[in-house]
């Protein structure tokens, strides 16, 4: 089945009642036959569900989709986005290992690199995300593993995922991607010899900012040693988030392609606006990787980012002017959302630190809606 089939047709086989959508499956645990059942079961000789922390119908679902979405053996989910990466690393990495990351991270991803792996041994290095040339010289013995994301956040930085595969490869390293910004309908980075793809489903998966949700998907035997991490730790997603997300999948493929055309149609017209510097979006022919992410991706997807004219001061009163635009800082939303990132995801970052990473103080991210991008390109052009 094509992508928007299977994120519509795949579903939990129904019950006696043959109910036409999945119902919600709200229960902490699941009750045996007798107990011989309950022993092969959690030896493992009988596979089914014993308890919602380890596995629920709701969340196996949503699961069962984003696998056939991404081409992938096998998958889990877990409470958050973060929750997938923590669980995606402590899960397979231990002390001594090496990680090599991009520079072009989440926030949260810095943070826990630094501050959280750091501590049990686990060292890293960052490398420049469209320069996949260099990285072989900060490669190690002992690098487990090369995370990174495309497109990245807030930047918009496109990784060569075949390059990336191909060091992976030559060194026994494993390849991790984040695919937050792109989905499984835009990008399957599998495709291109990721070993897994994680994802915030909390952002365009979800699509109406709703609810929190993660997920990793991959090999199957890299999703065994993650989920014996996460039986045991327990960051497991709820059945309600895992209902609701996956109902929003079989939306994904309609909202992505209404995302990414306005997308394009904002970048085009910030682009050209005399109050602009500049704007940062994958599928304009200005940015440097626009081929590298036309070969990668379907769409060019829903967020722009773009420098106003002036300072970080200029680019908060814009922000403020604004009347069609959220101020928060999610994205992947139905309304359209405004975010200052030295306001937010940076607000703690050293300015040094912020402008190693290409974020200024007049950068502002924009996560385009499903409203009538008339609207919001007027809007923004009054507010500029």
């Amino acid at each position: 089945m094509k992508k928007e089939t299977s994120a519509i047709r795949t579903q939990t086989p129904r019950s006696q009642f043959q109910e036409h959508s999945t119902p919600l499956y709200l229960t902490s645990s699941f009750v045996f036959e007798d107990t011989a059942q309950m022993h092969a079961t959690f030896t493992g000789e009988l596979e089914r569900n014993a308890y919602s922390r380890y596995s629920n119908p709701n969340v196996q679902e949503l699961i069962d989709k984003v696998c056939a979405m991404e081409g992938a053996d096998s998958g889990l989910a877990a409470a958050s986005g973060m929750a997938a990466i923590f669980a995606t690393l402590a899960g397979l990495l231990q002390s001594g290992d090496h990680v090599l990351a991009s520079s072009a991270l989440f926030g949260s991803t810095y943070k826990l690199l630094e501050n959280v792996l750091s501590k049990w041994g686990i060292t890293h290095d960052y490398v420049p995300p469209t320069d996949v040339a260099s990285w072989a010289q900060f490669i190690r013995p002992e690098t487990k593993l090369i995370y990174l994301e495309t497109p990245s956040n807030p930047m918009l930085e496109i990784v060569d995922l075949a390059a990336a595969k191909a060091l992976a490869a030559a060194n026994d390293c494993l390849l991790i991607v984040d695919n937050c910004f792109a989905t499984p309908y835009l990008q399957q980075p599998i495709q291109f010899g990721a070993d897994l793809v994680i994802h915030s489903s909390t952002k365009f998966m979800d699509g109406q900012g709703r609810v929190l949700g993660g997920l990793t998907a991959g090999r199957q035997d890299l999703i065994d040693k993650i989920q014996f991490f996460m039986r045991h730790t327990g960051p497991s997603l709820s059945p309600f988030n895992a209902w609701v997300i996956s109902k929003s999948l079989e939306t994904l493929a309609l909202r992505m392609d209404r995302h990414c055309t306005s997308a394009l149609t904002i970048a085009q017209f910030l682009e050209q606006h005399p109050k602009v510097d500049k704007v940062i979006y994958p599928f304009l022919d200005s940015h440097l990787q626009c081929e590298l992410a036309k070969q990668q991706m379907l769409h060019g997807e829903g967020v722009v980012s773009f420098e106003v004219k002036g300072d970080g001061q200029t680019a908060q009163d814009f922000i403020d002017c604004t009347s069609l635009f959220s101020i928060t800082s999610n994205l992947g939303d139905s309304r359209s959302i405004l975010t200052h990132p030295i306001a937010s995801i940076f607000a703690k970052t050293s300015p040094e630190k912020r402008l190693e990473y290409g974020v200024k103080d007049n950068l502002v991210r924009l996560s385009v809606g499903l409203e009538n991008v008339e609207d919001l390109m007027a809007d923004l052009d009054r507010s500029l």
